[in-house]
């Protein structure tokens, strides 16, 4: 099941669908958890979506599996380059081409890493370009999108590419001064005004006279004296401009009515609620919290409808805006909730589950992973629903019967399988599976069936002769006892559970006796050490000196034995071979 897992994520990963692919190696480590190219796995699907924290802690437990693996170095190499620190990946390198001094991507990674930290290390020199510090961050974009003036700059690929490179570099900024966009965006970022010539095709108002000939202009210019140039007035500080004032004015209306439609909500007055989030939208739609905010109005109101389609409006807004990731999730997250709650009627969970994985690439917020585990479990749960039929089910358990009569146990099994799948119900599958578990030695599968078996019916009194069976194969005779006297208490006469009371009190009494072998003993030992009862009846230090009574004080030993519980501990120890009575 790991491996399948495993592929499936494998076949995400080529696909570049990663947050699927980090779905499925999950659900591969639930099941090997010691595997470490599984986490080697999702370590390089967190890095693909630039979680590199989560990368980390994933490479770091590869290379605790595996020390000697060089692609586990590789993994942690790369998540802490991604996290800029560039010292520990170049030792997560170096370590790794200790291994494997001829791995290509450990040298590659190396020198990306030495590149960084170089390029990290050196001094910066403000004189090269003074305005560097205005480029860099995300607020340059919140700054060029909230002013008029370069807002539709930003729907041009060509500024926006300068701009990107401007950040990156900022002493590109020399290269693109002779562009009047960028000096508009200097300006704005700046907080100064900068004048800039008309282009060559802009459209000038006619004036009331025809313009002068250019001979005319030329005599005008030698008739008259020169003027000497007039002392510049000093700079005043800038007033905010009309339009300005009035977008700020919107705004705090626009936040006056989320504050409004927020009481209305918690009052639950969804129609008060709705109007005063689009009163705040058409007075600001640079928000898109008021977008989300109207959506989970409708959603409480059960219009799920109209909560996704506000949610859509807040994604595809909030990208144009270049909002922040997380309120991008929070409006897939609220989206999602939509669609499971439409699934309810529709039975198609797919939506919900896509929607909600598209939430945690762009936040990995545990609330939204725990509503994608409930829809895909509510999803497991209808096709499980679906596929019950009784009928079915008796008739794949008779065709198992016929199986094991013929010692086919495999085969057997599969129909018992098959059977449980349409009736999850029915102990008496579960009851034959685990006979075939236990025919092919598979006990730890044979010991959960049967447990399910009991938990399912705990009067179904096979329930108890296949758990029996399966605990004295393994040897552990006296848990094996307490099971067949439980059973008898619903079947006092039941042959298979007094027959199996029989051999285990024989195995017990051979311990006691001090008849097993040093073979078996050995054996019985070594297998009694890590059952954790017998570990806490041995650390246990009354029973410690219990144990020094019977070997030095008969006195106090005699009182010992009439205590069930002491004598219930030490029949424990005897069935397990720790402990001989002569």
């Amino acid at each position: 099941m790991a491996d399948d897992a495993k592929a499936k994520g494998n076949a995400a990963f080529a696909s570049k669908d990663y947050a699927t692919a980090i779905r499925h190696f999950s659900d591969a480590i639930a099941l090997a958890p010691d595997n470490h190219v599984l986490y080697s796995n999702r370590s390089a699907a967190y890095a693909s979506l630039k979680n590199y924290s989560d990368a980390l802690i994933d490479a770091k437990k590869t290379v605790e599996l595996k020390p000697d693996w060089s692609k586990g170095y590789s993994r942690l190499g790369a998540a802490h380059l991604g996290l800029s620190q560039y010292e520990d990946a170049l030792s997560a390198y170096k370590k790794g081409l200790e291994f494997d001094p001829n791995n290509e991507p450990l040298r590659a990674g190396l020198a990306d890493a030495q590149k960084a930290l170089a390029e990290a290390s050196r001094p910066r020199s403000s004189a090269a370009n003074p305005f560097g510090d205005a480029f860099s961050g995300p607020e340059m974009w919140t700054r060029l999108t909230a002013d008029p003036s370069t807002r539709a700059y930003l729907q041009q690929p060509d500024f926006v590419k300068m701009m990107q490179d401007i950040q990156r570099d900022p002493n590109k900024l020399n290269l693109h001064l002779n562009d009047k966009r960028v000096m508009q965006a200097i300006g704005v970022l700046l907080n100064v005004k900068i004048q800039t010539s008309p282009p060559a095709d802009a459209d000038i108002p006619d004036s009331p006279s025809a313009s002068p000939s250019p001979s005319e202009r030329k005599r005008a210019a030698e008739a008259e004296p020169t003027k000497q140039p007039e002392p510049e007035p000093e700079p005043q500080p800038m007033d905010l401009s009309e339009e300005d004032k009035s977008a700020k004015q919107r705004k705090a209306e626009a936040l006056k009515e989320k504050e409004a439609g927020n009481a209305a909500y918690k009052k639950k007055d969804f129609d008060t609620a709705i109007q005063h989030y689009t009163n705040a939208l058409e007075l600001d739609d640079e928000d898109i919290s008021y977008l989300t905010n109207r959506a989970a109005v409708y959603l409480e109101m059960g219009k799920y409808e109209d909560c996704i389609k506000d949610c859509d409006k807040a994604v595809e807004r909030g990208r144009e805006l270049r909002s922040d990731f997380k309120m991008i999730a929070r409006a897939l997250t609220r989206k999602g909730t939509a669609l499971v709650k439409m699934a309810k009627c529709s039975k198609d969970y797919d939506p919900a589950i896509e929607t909600f994985q598209k939430a945690l690439t762009e936040h990995r917020n545990p609330d939204t992973l725990k509503k994608l585990n409930e829809a895909e479990k509510a999803k497991k749960d209808l096709e499980q629903l679906e596929y019950f039929d009784p009928k079915l089910a008796d008739e794949e358990r008779e065709k198992g019967n016929e199986f094991f009569k013929q010692q086919k146990y495999p085969e057997a099994v599969k129909h018992y399988s098959e059977s449980i799948r349409r009736n999850p119900k029915d102990p008496r599958a579960y009851s034959n599976r685990a006979a075939c578990y236990t025919k092919l030695a598979a006990l730890p599968e044979g010991l959960k069936d049967a447990e399910k078996c009991i938990e399912l019916d705990p009067t179904f009194v096979k329930g108890y002769t296949r758990k029996g069976a399966v605990q004295y194969f393994m040897k552990e005779y006296d848990k094996a006892l307490e099971t067949y006297k439980e059973g008898l208490k619903y079947d006092a006469n039941n042959q298979e559970l007094l027959e199996g009371i029989r051999t285990c009190i024989q195995q017990i009494n051979k311990a006691s006796r001090g008849d097993l072998s040093p073979e078996e003993l050995k054996e019985r030992q070594a297998k009694a050490m890590q059952d954790p009862e017998i570990q806490i009846i041995l650390q246990d230090p009354v029973m410690r000196q219990v144990l020094v009574d019977f070997q030095e004080n008969p006195k106090a030993a005699q009182e010992h034995t009439k205590n069930p519980m002491v004598m219930n501990k030490i029949q424990k120890l005897v069935s397990a071979g720790i402990v001989q009575m002569r």
